[in-house]
């Protein structure tokens, strides 16, 4: 045995010995440390009152067959959720092509080969002074080829290990889309059903208005109201009909957008959603969730610390180019020059190779790429704290705004109480000739105001539990 191949040999042999190590730093997922959510007390006050949800599929607590069958649908026929599991698909092909680099390879060859031999080539050039010499030959190959490189110092598997890990992180991501998409359902469902109830407060308030028009033109032509009265009356009509038309421009677009959301041209589904309904209560959350098993719900936290895993086996990978890779290979094959000879113990040629490749004068590349990979560390790891910090703020502003909303919501519904009895007893007033016009005005325009503010205020009352919902992590069974 030669010394080169003396060399190799026990390279073999010494990788063999240290195929459980592998070069670069071993992943350990940071510690967080994180306070409980501080809107959590008034969360807990809010939840004695209804039942909480089923996170997995919270949509339920709402009890609006409408809403769940829009939900339903949507996760089944959208594009955006289609779009994100085929990137899984992709993600995970790409981590089975890694882990099969560790695997050794086989190849089976068959070739046949025509050949009219050159009479200046080293073979026809000596060949031709012989007897019988033909210069059209024929050549057949059947063979078969194994390969392996020996994987000394891991790098194969710190590739495998982020492949796996990126792997991991589009399945959240993908997660992260079914989330969404049912939470963008939710909500453009509870704005259709808002702007319904914004639409139906127009028109009430457009038919009283018609009534106060005829009141005042009876009391005009019996000479006891004035014509700027009469011109006073007609304006708040048209302007109560006048904020029927943006109304309705929102409507559409938001029935449009849950058209897309379900994978469909927009107007697909319309008339189903064409009858008013009353806007849902919004059901109980759960609050006594910590932000620590809030965060192991939460996709894009789950997706960005597997980001940070594959960016911390990259490391190792770079790394393992400072160092040699071996190789073996070996070929069992028949060549013969018919086929009619092809399959004899005189045709069979075997072969074995071992190969050794070290990017020795290569270094300053491999510095850098190693550099690129810490720097891609780096920015995973701020990427996956700020991560955490973004699920914290979010958690805390949908549970402050769907307890704040509420109490609006409240508020609201005592002063339209009120600016009810107001509106109805200074209408009778004007009729008894008590108060003059603008009282009556006046009083009408705040109830309008008063009735739409609190239509829009129940719809996001409802979005803001919907984003509650979204910001702890419910809509799979995690």
């Amino acid at each position: 045995m030669g010394k080169p191949a003396m060399i190799v040999v026990m390279s073999v042999v010494a990788g063999l010995g240290l195929s459980g190590c592998a070069v670069g730093p071993d992943y350990r997922r940071p510690a967080i440390t994180l306070e409980r959510f501080h809107s959590a007390a008034a969360v807990q006050a809010r939840s004695t009152r209804t039942s909480a949800a089923a996170l997995d599929r919270w949509w339920l607590g709402f009890d609006d067959p409408e809403l769940t069958r829009i939900i339903e649908r949507a996760l089944h026929q959208n594009l955006d959720l289609a779009a994100a599991i085929a990137r899984v698909g992709q993600a995970r092909a790409a981590a089975r092509e890694a882990g099969a680099q560790l695997l050794p390879t086989a190849d089976l060859t068959v070739q046949a080969a025509r050949i009219h031999e050159s009479l200046e080539s080293p073979i026809g050039a000596v060949a031709r002074h012989l007897a019988g010499f033909q210069r059209n030959q024929s050549e057949y190959d059947v063979g078969a080829v194994a390969s392996w490189e020996i994987d000394l110092f891991g790098g194969l598997r710190r590739g495998a290990q982020a492949a796996s890990a990126e792997a991991q992180a589009a399945e959240a991501e993908q997660v992260g889309t079914h989330i969404m998409v049912a939470a963008d359902a939710a909500d453009a469902y509870f704005q259709v059903r808002g702007e319904q109830a914004r639409i139906a407060v127009a028109r009430g308030q457009v038919t009283t208005d018609e009534r106060l028009v005829e009141l005042v033109e009876r009391r005009f032509q019996s000479g006891l109201a004035t014509d700027r009265e009469l011109a006073q009356a007609q304006a708040l009509l048209s302007q109560a009909r006048a904020s029927l038309q943006p109304l309705a421009i929102d409507l559409e677009a938001q029935l449009n957008r849950l058209d897309v959301l379900m994978g469909a041209q927009p107007g697909t589904y319309a008339a189903e959603l064409k009858s008013p309904q009353q806007i849902p209560r919004a059901p109980g959350i759960p609050s006594d969730d910590t932000p620590t098993n809030v965060l192991r719900r939460r996709p894009d936290v789950i997706a960005a610390e597997r980001r940070l895993a594959g960016s911390n086996a990259r490391i190792g990978e770079a790394i393992s180019e400072y160092y040699p890779k071996i190789s073996l290979a070996g070929l069992l094959g028949f060549e013969s020059l018919s086929t009619g000879q092809l399959f004899r113990a005189a045709t069979f040629q075997p072969e074995a190779l071992a190969g050794l490749r070290w990017r020795l004068f290569d270094f300053g590349k491999v510095d850098a790429e190693v550099a690129q990979a810490k720097g891609a560390n780096a920015e995973a790891l701020a990427d996956y704290r700020q991560s955490i910090l973004h699920a914290v703020e979010d958690v805390e502003n949908a549970l402050t705004s769907l307890v704040q909303l509420e109490a609006h919501t409240q508020e609201l519904e005592r002063e339209v109480a009120a600016l009810k009895r107001a509106r109805d007893s200074s209408q009778k007033a004007y009729a008894a000739g008590v108060i003059p016009l603008t009282d009556v005005l006046d009083a009408d325009r705040q109830l309008l105001a008063a009735q739409d503010q609190l239509a829009l205020t129940r719809a996001n009352t409802d979005q803001a539990a919907v984003q509650s919902f979204r910001a702890i992590g419910g809509g799979w069974g995690s």
